[in-house]
């Protein structure tokens, strides 16, 4: 051939190759545009009009509640229910890589299952074919209600048409009844009702996530199409409640509250220093493993929303006031009969009929003597009074944030009238609440600081940041000198009074105050004979750790505070027990009763 010619071939030959290359170099870069670049929209674009696309909830499983210590309260496992529809159950056509139609048979597709959730195939099939054989129109046969997530995923993954499934997220209280009353319950659906099961939800639910996939024809999921959202789990909730604490005092008050034959009964324990609540335990209670088996009004918590008089213990908070304003010292001295008409047309009477006394204020809260102290508090404005109370915490929710908590109820003087100038200087004419009283001992007891009571330490969120709640800033009520030398009253009406053999600690220097409380007949006067007892203890008194609190509603067998002092003695006598709190070392001399 011509070289002319050989020169036109090779031209021809590189051209239709440069043509080639760049056709093949055009399908790449569609192909990458379609499978890289676009492949999401173009697999949404497919779902739009095909309608294989599909779509499953991944669920997130709700955090756990646990203790001070990180005890398990209460937690959450997800798992599935699973059923046939057995008539849609048969064999399968599918392709393989090579685009080869072959068929999974039935038996098949039963030994995939049998072989992820632990049956035989045959044991599978079998749960299908019953099913037929009660009813030929059966459109379900349970396959199991536990399955794992990872169980799920595995059967999903085969893409078998006839299966279908259900959540089912269970919620467990391996304490039962301890704390129920703090922890709540969540109903069937996994709702919370009750409890820091309502009032944190915002730290314990879960986020759901989701599996979206594409579907060939043959209901396989088709390679490459699936994307996942995670879920994300609850948090888990710290509480300041010790487990073992709360579980000690749960069997004592239940029975305390029963050989008293009171209609309830509470206790508290509050650390000093900090404000941790350690224990609120109460009875009747609730398990949340069964809240339905009490009854409606025990499934709640008795301890934030009932409100009373706090009667007698609010006598030592007189008594700080009227030492922090310098009006009087603990041998300061005023006479008083066991029952006196004031000039103001205002009746006081003592518990227990006497003649004139010379009351100190040390014997004051001794005898608990209503006349004395209203001569006390006299010494001081009402408006003084009534800014001390407040600050104390009367009229306030506590910042532990429980739900339904109350604020108790407090007038201002120029409401208080003739009767409620005297009576509320002996606890009477304001309502707090049991953590309310807590808190103002927890306040007399640290040096005269209020520290803010709480029950949540933390929330840890999934990804492990720690959040901690907000509380109020500690604020000094009284003076040290005041709160201190409170106490000490207190240790004398602990060594002097008639519960002192009752309430006394082995080894430990303790204070202690009782509240024999009248109820309202909601008529603007009080129930004859019925009365809400209570009583507060200090230990160790020369310095102070926690303070115990315990109530009886309505106590039958003895009817005045002194039915909670045995209540009272186990309580502190198994806190220093539990928190190996050292005896005490130091003794004080008791402070006189009565002047001379």
């Amino acid at each position: 051939m011509h070289a002319k010619a050989r020169r036109s071939a090779r031209r021809r030959t590189a051209v239709a190759g440069a043509l080639v290359a760049v056709v093949v170099a055009g399908f790449a870069v569609r192909l990458v545009d379609i499978q890289v670049v676009n492949a999401q929209e173009h697999l949404d674009n497919r779902a739009a009009y095909s309608g294989i696309a599909s779509t499953q909830t991944l669920y997130g499983t709700r955090g756990s509640i646990v203790d001070a210590n990180g005890a398990v309260l209460a937690s959450s496992t997800m798992q599935y229910a699973a059923q046939f529809n057995p008539q849609n159950v048969k064999d399968l056509t599918r392709e393989d890589e090579d685009g080869e139609e072959h068929v999974v048979t039935w038996e098949e597709s039963a030994a995939a299952i049998g072989e992820i959730v632990g049956m035989s195939g045959e044991d599978i099939e079998k749960i299908v074919s019953d099913a037929l054989a009660t009813d030929p129109d059966s459109e379900y046969a349970p396959l199991g209600r536990n399955l794992s997530t990872e169980q799920y995923r595995k059967i999903l993954a085969l893409g078998l048409p006839y299966i279908h499934f259900e959540p089912v997220q269970s919620r467990a209280y391996p304490y039962g009844a301890v704390a129920g009353n703090l922890l709540g319950f969540v109903g069937t659906n996994g709702t919370p009702l009750a409890g820091y099961e309502s009032a944190q939800n915002a730290c314990l639910e879960a986020e759901n996530g989701s599996l979206s996939y594409q579907q060939g024809s043959d209901g396989l999921i088709i390679p490459g199409t699936e994307t996942t959202k995670a879920p994300v789990d609850g948090g888990t909730l710290q509480l300041t409640i010790d487990a073992d604490l709360q579980w000690y005092m749960q069997q004592m008050i239940a029975e305390e509250t029963q050989n008293q034959g009171a209609q309830s009964g509470a206790v508290m324990v509050v650390e000093v220093a900090t404000g941790a609540v350690r224990a609120a335990a109460e009875y009747p209670t609730v398990d949340p493993n069964d809240f339905g088996a009490s009854k409606e009004d025990d499934r709640y918590s008795r301890i934030f929303s009932r409100t009373f008089e706090p009667g007698s213990t609010f006598k030592a908070i007189t008594a700080a006031t009227l030492l922090d304003q310098g009006a009087v010292t603990p041998s300061s001295s005023v006479t008083a009969s066991g029952f006196e008409t004031f000039p103001n047309g205002a009746r006081v009477g003592d518990s227990f009929s006497h003649g004139t006394f010379n009351y100190t204020l040390t014997g004051a809260l001794i005898d608990s003597s209503n006349v004395a102290l209203s001569k006390f508090g006299e010494l001081v404005p009402d408006e003084t009074r009534y800014e001390y109370l407040q600050k104390f915490g009367v009229g306030t929710p506590t910042d532990i944030g429980f739900p339904g908590e109350e604020s108790g109820l407090i007038y201002p003087p120029d409401q208080w009238g003739p009767q409620g100038h005297y009576a509320t200087t002996f606890g009477q004419a304001f309502t707090t609440t049991m953590p309310q009283v807590v808190n103002a001992y927890q306040t007399i007891a640290n040096g005269g600081v209020r520290e803010p009571l709480h029950i949540v330490e933390s929330c840890t969120t999934a990804d492990g940041e720690v959040e901690k709640p907000e509380l109020s800033d500690p604020e000094r009520v009284v003076s040290e000198d005041a709160a201190d030398t409170t106490i000490r009253l207190l240790e004398n009406v602990a060594t002097q009074g008639t519960l002192a053999d009752q309430v006394a600690v082995d080894g430990y220097r303790i204070g202690i105050k009782t509240g024999t409380a009248q109820k309202s007949d909601g008529k603007g006067g009080y129930k004859a004979g019925v009365y809400f007892t209570s009583i507060v203890g200090v230990v160790p008194a020369d310095d102070p750790e926690y303070i115990v609190m315990v109530t009886l509603d309505e106590p039958t067998r003895v009817t005045s505070s002194a039915a909670t002092a045995p209540a009272l003695q186990k309580a502190m006598t198994q806190v220093v027990k539990n928190y190996r709190v050292m005896p005490s070392e130091t003794t004080e001399e008791p402070l006189p009763k009565f002047a001379e």
